[in-house]
């Protein structure tokens, strides 16, 4: 299969939509990262996701659609899921509620789950692909499972060239981690750390939250080695070996910095980019300490399951 090139112009966006609608899969660009989509009520597209990607079946995707009032045709809406809409979407927010009777999905979305991981991107090129394919899009990060997820284009070309029909390009995710998720069925509880920070949901609904480990996997991002590089990944040190590269942050000498000015949200959007830089050396790679608040907490897991065992 030659895996299409295309742009976020009226034209490509077209041809994109069309694809989707016909069962074959696109990847496109959100705030967070590269999603790779196909028509969630299709089950062989989807199923084609699982076989693209080398997803392990029991892990359930993020449907993705424009507005709250088409979440709300694929899922039982409660209070709480609209005071976070209301707040947080369109945006880097995943809510996982129970599903609607009738809700026409492929029941591989959820991985045989009662509920769905459901979310709005903000992000105007995902958008228009959503509104021009009229159709909820399965799409979860468009690289081989496991693997360092992607922030450009190249990234995806780079993991699935070949093994799917296209790649819509509008250049570097602005956000570069995957969204936040919080199950709410029935109460309030964080799946997966990610682009908004734990502290800001907290305060909007005067609870605490921490991370649920469950014993199944109940939502995506949940696997313990992910987002992985080629090469051992040692998290925590001032300086690295001499068979190293170093990962930075804050004012240091290293190899690649997240942000010279330990800026946190610069940090995000450079980690995976850089971690994909890094892996193409073919060396192991060092990381300084980040700070645990704010996206820290969402980039110290992503680099927590890209140093765990494989």
């Amino acid at each position: 299969m030659q895996t299409l090139h295309l742009h976020a112009n009226d034209a490509d966006l077209a041809r994109a939509a069309g694809l989707l609608q016909s069962g074959d899969l696109v990847a496109f660009p959100t705030e967070t990262v590269y999603g790779l989509g196909a028509d969630a009520r299709n089950g062989k597209a989807v199923a084609s996701v699982y076989e693209a990607k080398g997803r392990p079946s029991f892990n359930p995707l993020i449907v993705h659609v424009p507005d709250v009032a088409s979440a709300q045709k694929y899922v039982m809406w409660n209070e709480t899921a609209q005071l976070l809409a209301d707040q947080f979407w369109p945006g880097a927010l995943t809510i996982v509620l129970p599903l609607r009777e009738g809700h026409g999905l492929s029941s591989l979305v959820t991985a045989g789950l009662e509920t769905l991981a459901i979310r709005v991107p903000n992000h105007p090129t995902a958008q228009r692909l959503l509104e021009l394919a009229n159709a909820p899009i399965a799409a979860p990060s468009a690289n081989p499972s496991g693997r360092i997820s992607p922030t450009t284009a190249q990234h995806v070309l780079d993991g699935l060239f070949g093994k799917i029909a296209a790649v819509l390009d509008d250049g570097a995710c602005t956000v570069g981690l995957e969204s936040t998720i919080l199950g709410l069925a029935p109460d309030v509880a964080l799946l997966r750390h990610g682009g908004v920070a734990v502290e800001t949901i907290e305060k909007m609904l005067s609870v605490g939250l921490s991370q649920e480990t469950p014993k199944t996997i109940t939502a995506p991002g949940q696997m313990e080695s992910h987002y992985a590089p080629n090469e051992v990944v040692r998290l925590n040190v001032s300086s690295a070996m001499s068979d190293e590269l170093f990962l930075g942050f804050g004012p240091m000498q290293c190899d690649l910095n997240l942000s010279e000015n330990a800026d946190l949200i610069v940090a995000a959007a450079n980690l995976f980019d850089h971690l994909h830089q890094l892996d193409k050396i073919g060396k192991p790679i060092a990381i300084a300490p980040i700070p645990q608040t704010g996206l820290g907490r969402a980039i110290n897991d992503r680099l927590r399951r890209a140093a765990a065992p494989r």
